[in-house]
């Protein structure tokens, strides 16, 4: 019977409405959910009885993976991805332990270094080795705990321009009253083998036309065989310039290792001028010589003291790195980025994650910006994508639809009655 019929198709459009509003419920209730995605309802028609009525169902629950906007937070874990893709993490979830994936980037450091998200799981990466390249094979993302050792300085970099008007001291080069016999100096904190710092000053004294010496000293104390209270000359060497003020040579005479007191002997000291014609280059990409003043434009040197981890950087390509007290940052990892065939077709997990389905096809890992993937923002997280206003018009419309379908039900209801009364 049509009455009939239409009875059951009201109760269905009540079924699917229902489940339609649970939908709009869950979407407004997280709209301040970190990563969160919005669904919407997609109904199906249902086919019965001699005419082909039957009413509709709601098909699925479609996920809508629009991107979300990003809100700067200013904490350097946070992290938001700007484009396809999920970060991946691992970890037990309800008692089942696996692999999940998620836009929710509130990340923080663990107490054993392990970067994790809210729920404790640890993020997935590409170990940093230290040679500076990156493991095949992902693993967690992990801070080293320990402080990171020193490194002696080998190096020592100064940029100047030489006053090609200066003429010799009067007296000749005195280590002990280097200042009355030079014409130009400067001050580096070097480090030793223990990361112990030690001052090395580098004097320039002009020797005719053209010509330049350089030399270094250390204080005695700090040296062995040094005498306390006078300076140990630790470097020497001459410098030559052409004409054009470009730097033609630089000749090193004497040291090039020191021995600090307690530390591992014969300690490299390299210095560098810049690139000289005598080596391939235009003599002016270091140290000069020209008309102008003597001044130190730039100087550098490659040691650094022990240090502990004082905080967490991440860089626009995904390298999550530490940074420590002394200045230094390491690199720890790089993120990986899981894309799908089908993001729609991806498990809810709860807690903001997601699971691998048949749907949605295996993940596809890769690294920041590669193969279509989204690139990263530190220090921003991206917000739910869901519309309140919108979901306000929907709660509107599936509402009227529900009062329809009642309607329907009521109506059919009456017809029945009415022929029940025609039977009587």
């Amino acid at each position: 019977m049509s009455i009939l019929n239409a009875m059951y198709s009201g109760v269905s459009g009540l079924s699917a409405e229902s489940d339609a509003l649970g939908i709009v419920g869950d979407n407004v209730a997280n709209s301040n959910t970190v990563g969160f995605k919005r669904s919407r309802a997609a109904f199906e028609t249902q086919l019965g009885g001699a005419v082909g009525i039957g009413g509709v169902k709601l098909a699925r629950s479609q996920q809508i993976f629009a991107q979300g906007t990003l809100q700067t937070t200013g904490q350097a874990t946070d992290l938001a991805l700007s484009g396809d893709g999920f970060f991946v993490v691992k970890g037990s979830l309800g008692g089942s332990p696996g692999q999940y994936y998620t836009r929710a980037g509130q990340m923080t450091v663990r107490n054993d270094g392990v970067l994790v998200n809210p729920a404790g799981m640890a993020v997935q990466g590409y170990a940093a080795a230290p040679d500076g390249t990156y493991s095949s094979a992902m693993s967690d993302i992990k801070l080293p705990n320990a402080a990171l050792p020193p490194k002696a300085t080998t190096k020592l970099a100064v940029t100047a321009n030489f006053d090609a008007t200066a003429t010799p001291p009067a007296a000749p080069w005195d280590p002990q009253n280097p200042g009355a016999t030079s014409n130009l100096a400067t001050s580096l904190t070097t480090y030793d083998s223990l990361g112990t710092a030690h001052q090395v000053d580098v004097f320039f004294r002009n020797t005719g036309a053209g010509q330049w010496e350089y030399h270094a000293v250390a204080k005695g104390a700090e040296v062995a065989g040094g005498t306390p209270g006078q300076n140990t000359e630790i470097a020497a060497g001459t410098m030559a310039f052409t004409a054009t003020g470009a730097m033609q040579s630089v000749t090193p005479t004497t040291g090039g290792t020191v021995d600090f007191n307690g530390a591992t002997p014969a300690q490299a000291m390299k210095f560098d001028f810049g690139n000289t014609i005598a080596n391939g280059g235009t003599g002016l990409e270091g140290s000069t010589q020209f008309g102008s003043p003597s001044a130190i434009s730039g100087q550098s040197q490659d040691g650094y003291s022990s240090g502990d981890l004082s905080s967490v950087k991440v860089a626009g390509d995904g390298v999550v790195s530490g940074v420590y007290s002394n200045g230094q940052t390491v690199a720890a990892g790089k993120l990986a980025v899981a894309k799908f065939r089908s993001n729609e077709g991806l498990s809810k997990s709860g807690q903001n994650l997601w699971a691998a389905s048949a749907e949605s096809g295996a993940a596809a890992l890769g690294v920041i910006g590669t193969g279509g993937r989204a690139s990263v923002v530190s220090g921003a997280l991206e917000q739910s994508n869901v519309d309140v206003a919108e979901q306000f018009v929907d709660l509107i419309t599936h509402q009227r639809a529900f009062q329809a379908n009642s309607k329907v039900i009521t109506t059919a209801d009456q017809m029945l009655q009415e022929l029940m009364t025609i039977k009587q």
